[in-house]
């Protein structure tokens, strides 16, 4: 990256972007909607079970300009961008959700809630990790709160932060992958007991897409 690569991603003009894809939301409230998404390069939070951990050196990501990503979206039918990553508030996220905006899209966010929130949002999607839990301010704003749940000890992990959402904000409880036949039952037991959450599966997985 050439001094005014890093300058422009210091400003948010560019991303590191991993990937960029049209596809079906496959997790929490928007499950089975079209979207496109964005996955940015980068991570600092590192949970072993990640299932993209090639996403979270973000020199391996080469710096792409807003614009472009722009350009690459409108060639498609949606309305709906999803900005995942990696760990996208390791960037600044204002000019990137400006211009999405701007071309009438719905912005989408995916993320652990480790750093200050930036950029203007339609939807965020917080996903707290033990690691590096979230921000308060970032709580407070969270449209949805999606826990992943490895262990049973995830389930006291879930409802620290539900008790601190707001009101609105619509629960989830996730099996994490790999521990789905283990975790699964004691999901469905706790949500029988606890109906203000709810069941979110990683549904792209079963229909065999991004």
């Amino acid at each position: 990256m050439n001094n005014i690569q890093e300058k422009l991603v210091a400003e948010g003009q560019m991303l590191p972007l991993m990937e960029a894809f049209y596809t079906i939301q496959g997790e929490g409230y928007h499950s089975g909607k079209s979207a496109f998404f964005l996955r940015i390069g980068g991570c600092d939070v590192g949970c072993g079970w990640c299932d993209v951990k090639e996403s979270w050196n973000a020199n391996l990501h080469p710096p792409t300009e807003v614009s472009n990503m722009m350009n690459q979206i409108l060639t498609y039918p949606t309305k709906t961008v999803v900005i995942t990553g990696g760990e996208p508030l390791m960037w600044n996220m204002l000019p990137l959700t400006d211009i999405l905006h701007k071309n009438g899209m719905k912005v989408h966010l995916e993320t652990s809630g480790a750093h200050q929130l930036s950029g203007n949002f339609d939807w965020i999607c917080l996903s707290p990790k033990k690691k590096c839990p979230p921000k308060e301010t970032i709580i407070s704003e969270a449209n949805e709160l999606k826990v992943v749940i490895y262990s049973s000890n995830d389930f006291k992990w879930a409802e620290q932060f539900a008790n601190q959402c707001s009101s609105d904000c619509k629960l989830y409880l996730q099996p994490e992958w790999s521990k789905y036949k283990k975790m699964m039952p004691k999901i469905v037991d706790y949500v029988m007991n606890n109906p203000k959450w709810n069941i979110s599966l990683q549904l792209h997985k079963y229909m065999n897409i991004p």
